[in-house]
């Protein structure tokens, strides 16, 4: 076991220059990591197509512009009928060989292709023509789809407005919209980066303090600091490597989901309040038993100690999902495209990162000595640590509330009041003459509150898509789509009730007087697509940006067919004034 945990702590940096040769990441777009972000045409401008009918057949001609080029592969046609789509299936001519970084060896069309299609009866079809092309200085474009209304007794050809796209059943098959660039070491290294910073997010950081809290008590035994360190390191990769497993499966099936989704669930988010409030339950003396689910060992016997740092591991794991901190949008939404073993390298590498900051802890004696010597002084430190427990599980039910109402809150805080009544039956029965009768009252009083959560008052219900009063309209991809052929800015934000980091965005950045004012000042549209609940047409637009979560930000300037400007995970008035300044 002990022989384990110190292969799962130590295996990363040696995996990570194997994974860089085994799964090169190569070109893409570098606006991502900060770099300047290269002009690249409309994708109406980098591949216009001019289509005709005569003599019962659809003439397509695609002008492509030089530096770009369309994937054969990702080519086809279907003619849509009651609702459904009819495959077409044309003679496409041979295309240009190309070894491509995600696909590799494929076929790809450059300069001029003509199709020539006969239409099985002159009659007015509705064609649905699919493509997707890249440029050769980095970026690919995310799967575009044309529906063009043929009319073989007239003569003409119209390309029909886009609807909004519809749930995808498939995993996005292509590059995401500005794909970040550099190689897969360069991505582990910004997961590890960006786990590390995880630990300063207030849904971490309580877990965290209760961990150095009770490396402190350890005192000056390094091999007894040493083991737990690498379990809980352990229980921390593992949960991530987890999730990303699950995240793959999930999306192989055809499901639309992204980082965090298990918020969007209201049982999942009612049950992480009760975890919560028995946590800070058992900080504030109320019983052990919340001691002993932080992991402090308390509960379980010497020999098992090590369980205790482990699943301490996994509940860090589980309380970081609804944060994002820098550098890790790029680093998962890089992840997502590639082969299933680099991107559990890189969901791995943000796990090591988030548990290292303690795991340095656990090996270093001069870091330890600057620690306050133990003494009564961490009683005291114990139960100020309860209130932002307490606190974490107000702002889930406030989430909670947003899901599935008023009545779900007001459902699952009488939970809440079960539980505790739980377990303070549970802690009297110690030493009661009566204690077979308190356990049993605890046993109901527990099984009451877990009933709650089956309830169907705590479904998802759908939001309000009404603008709210802040001028925000509510996201679609017709809206967007509509405004940039008017060529007016857009400002696009994807945010979720949950999403810590995209609260804090909208507090100091976005609503600011100086944000609001330049807004009004250049006439931007502001959209913004609510993840709270799962929105797999959302889910599909984050994936074209390269992204596997929320916060995502986009600035469209005004101009037809631009493509957005991608801005920071973290915001600030000075980032969205500079933006727009573009």
């Amino acid at each position: 076991m002990r022989i384990l945990l110190v292969l799962l702590c130590l295996w990363l940096p040696a995996l990570a220059p194997w994974a860089s040769d085994a799964f090169p990441g190569g070109g893409g777009n570098a606006a991502l990591l900060g770099a300047s972000q290269p002009e690249f045409l409309a994708v109406e401008q980098a591949y216009p197509l001019t289509a005709s009918v005569s003599e019962g057949q659809l003439h397509l001609r695609w002008d492509i512009t030089p530096g770009y080029y369309l994937y054969k592969v990702r080519m086809s046609l279907a003619v849509a009928e009651a609702g459904t789509a009819r495959p077409l299936a044309p003679t496409w001519p041979a295309g240009e060989a190309h070894e491509d970084e995600f696909l590799g060896a494929t076929e790809i069309y450059r300069g001029q292709l003509d199709l020539a299609i006969a239409l099985a009866a002159p009659v007015a079809h509705e064609i649905v023509l699919k493509s997707q092309g890249c440029a050769d200085a980095g970026l690919c474009y995310p799967p575009r789809t044309q529906r063009l209304a043929v009319d073989p007794e007239r003569g003409t050809v119209t390309e029909l407005p886009p609807e909004a796209p519809a749930a995808s059943t498939a995993q996005p098959a292509a590059t995401p919209l500005a794909a970040p660039g550099g190689s897969l070491l360069t991505m582990v290294l910004l997961a590890v980066l960006g786990g590390m910073i995880l630990n300063l997010m207030p849904c971490v950081f309580p877990v965290l303090s209760l961990k150095v809290l009770g490396i402190a008590q350890k005192g000056g035994d390094a091999h007894d600091r040493l083991e737990h360190g690498l379990a809980y390191t352990a229980g921390v990769i593992l949960s991530f490597i987890g999730v990303a497993a699950l995240l793959l499966s999930l999306r192989q099936a055809g499901e639309a989901i992204g980082w965090g989704f298990h918020l969007q669930s209201p049982v999942f988010v009612g049950a992480l309040a009760y975890l919560f409030t028995a946590m800070g339950l058992g900080l504030s003396g109320v019983t052990n038993l919340g001691a002993g689910l932080m992991g402090a060992g308390n509960s379980l016997a010497a020999r098992a100690g090590l369980a205790g740092s482990f699943f301490t591991g996994v509940l860090a794991a589980v309380v970081a999902s609804p944060c994002s901190a820098p550098f890790m949008g790029t680093a998962l939404g890089f992840a997502m495209t590639q082969p299933p073993v680099a991107a559990l390298g890189i969901f791995a590498a943000l796990g090591f990162g988030m548990a290292l900051p303690f795991l340095l802890l656990a090996l270093s004696p001069g870091l330890l000595r600057r620690l306050p010597r133990p003494g009564a002084w961490m009683e005291g430190f114990k139960q100020v640590l309860a209130f932002p427990l307490y606190a974490a599980a107000v702002w889930l039910l406030w989430v909670l509330g947003r899901q599935s109402g008023v009545d779900a809150l007001a459902a699952v805080l009488g939970g809440a009041v079960l539980l505790a009544f739980a377990l303070w039956s549970w802690e009297s029965a110690r030493g009661h003459t009566r204690a077979l009768l308190w356990r049993v009252v605890a046993a109901g009083s527990l099984a009451a509150a877990l009933s709650i959560l089956s309830s169907p008052l705590l479904e998802a219900r759908t939001r309000d898509q009404k603008a709210d009063t802040g001028g925000w309209e509510p996201f679609s991809a017709a809206r967007l789509v509509s405004l940039q052929q008017e060529g007016k800015p857009v400002f696009v934000n994807v945010t979720a009730d949950w999403c810590i980091t995209c609260l804090a965005n909208e507090r100091v950045a976005l609503e600011t007087d100086a944000v609001r004012a330049a807004f009004s000042a250049r006439g931007v549209v502001l959209l913004k697509g609510d993840w709270t609940n799962a929105e797999p047409t959302l889910t599909d637009f984050l994936a074209q940006h390269g992204r596997n979560g929320v916060p995502l930000y986009l600035y469209y300037p005004p101009r037809m067919g631009a493509l957005p400007i991608v801005l920071p995970q973290l915001l600030t008035p000075g980032t969205v004034l500079e933006a727009l300044g573009r």
